[in-house]
């Protein structure tokens, strides 16, 4: 019995043993799974594979299993959110951690159950076949999850708003249609009226704000209702829930605050005198528009990048700050420009055989950070500066959804630079190649001139 069980293991040695070189020696591959994790070292006969749970007590168990056996190194499949507990612990642990894509380990020969798949992966990082996927540090990380959870909220909130306007519409009080926003001063403390029992529009018009240009009449007209009780029910559950969903914002955007000075602290070495200076020359401005920040981002944004994104045209601070908290501050985890826009998947991903180009189809996968991107171009379609007219000319040539791809795709590669060289954006170059791109058009319309001159 024994000489067999020596046979089998021999036997799958052999098997996933090719006679490719090492590059990773004390590796180890994780197959992570909601309820269990599957991993696998290399041992002088065979492969050994445990099979851990997926409590905090297994997570540490499993640490200090690979520590004991002497791994430096971990290969990891990234399934859901599975990975994360366990890849902060071995990243705390001094473990290196590869996370890679589980579509270039998903087509291997060979694996067909769980314990066979970690010794895939193990397999594939002691070879040094598995490229590691870009995960921000510690700091950024915190940063990041406060602004997504943000960003999530004011989604959110929205849906309140709708169910407010859906409330207002069934009651047929068209408010909306003479105040072009009900979240403002005026239209807010009219639905506070509302809720607190006055129905009468003669008493309502008196809380108009003196900048509301629409007539009184109308505004009148827009807030006699049929006034039903379900109805102010929606309105009012809708209306607390915004409010709620407010005052989360201003919580969550307290914590980010506190995050972003002690990441400056940290880059400074505990010196904030240059922050707080910046702060005070700031004057007080009135109540930030909608979604907008309730403290000034910039200063700390400065102080995290030593640069101003902001000076990049169709660039603003929430979209700055968003940003860098999805890609950090560190440009040397990508190798070019190049390549940094093509991990936020904002490049085309053209394959090329027999010397052809047979697709340029984009990757289907979720990019946060190119996302922010696509959307703070999509602004400079009436923009008339350089950027504006590059995203203008790529309109005409490749249409609306081709220019914010390719503007996106250009600013990237401007931030690249910025961030990688510490150097201010610089209008003047973009301005060259305006002039540059102009007098290319001149020399082609005064070719067409002359052969319709001369057809004449």
């Amino acid at each position: 019995m024994q000489s067999y069980m020596k046979k089998e293991k021999e036997n799958l040695k052999k098997k996933y043993s090719k006679n490719l070189s090492v590059i990773n020696e004390h590796a180890a591959g994780i197959d992570i799974g909601d309820k269990e994790h599957y991993v696998a070292v290399e041992s002088e006969e065979s492969y050994d594979v445990r099979c851990f749970g997926s409590f905090t007590e297994d997570l540490r168990a499993i640490v200090a299993w690979l520590i004991v056996r002497g791994i430096t190194t971990v290969a990891m499949e990234s399934t859901g959110v599975y990975w994360l507990s366990l890849y902060i612990m071995l990243e705390e642990a001094g473990i290196e951690v590869y996370l890679v894509n589980a579509k270039h380990v998903k087509n291997v020969h060979g694996r067909k159950k769980d314990d066979t798949d970690s010794i895939w992966i193990q397999k594939l990082h002691r070879c040094g076949l598995l490229q590691k996927s870009y995960q921000p540090e510690n700091e950024q990380r915190i940063l990041r999850t406060y602004i997504r959870q943000r960003k999530n909220l004011i989604k959110i909130a929205s849906d309140s708003v709708r169910r407010m306007q859906k409330a207002l519409e069934l009651m047929n009080i068209k408010i909306h249609l003479v105040i072009s926003d009900i979240l403002g001063k005026t239209g807010m403390q009219m639905l506070k009226s509302i809720l607190g029992g006055e129905r009468n529009p003669k008493e309502l018009i008196k809380l108009k704000d003196r900048r509301i240009k629409a007539k009184e009449e109308d505004i009148i007209k827009s807030l006699e209702g049929i006034w039903k009780e379900e109805y102010l029910f929606m309105l009012q559950q809708g209306y607390d829930e915004y409010l709620f969903y407010q005052n989360q914002i201003l919580d969550c955007e307290l914590n980010i605050q506190k995050q972003l000075l002690e990441q400056v602290a940290i880059i400074n070495d505990g010196d904030i005198s240059d922050l707080e200076k910046a702060l005070s020359k700031i004057k007080k401005k009135r109540k930030p528009k909608r979604n907008e920040f309730n403290f000034p981002v910039k200063p700390y944004l400065d102080a995290l990048t030593g640069i101003d994104l902001t000076k990049i045209v169709g660039i603003k601070e929430a979209s700055a700050i968003e940003f860098i908290s999805e890609v950090g501050t560190d440009m040397s985890k990508w190798q070019s420009g190049k390549h940094f826009a093509a991990w936020l998947n904002i490049a085309p991903n053209t394959k090329i055989t027999g010397g052809k180009i047979i697709s340029s189809k984009m990757m289907k996968k979720k990019n946060y950070a190119g996302q922010i991107l696509k959307m703070a171009v999509s602004s400079l379609h009436s923009n008339k500066s350089p950027l504006g007219d590059y995203y203008r000319r790529m309109r005409g040539k490749f249409g609306g959804k081709g220019a914010v791809l390719a503007t996106a795709h250009k600013v990237a590669r401007i931030i690249y630079s910025m961030l990688k060289d510490k150097k201010e954006f610089d209008i003047k170059m973009m301005k060259e190649s305006q002039e540059k791109f102009k007098k290319q058009r001149i020399k082609q319309l005064e070719k067409q001139l002359t052969k319709l001159k001369n057809a004449a």
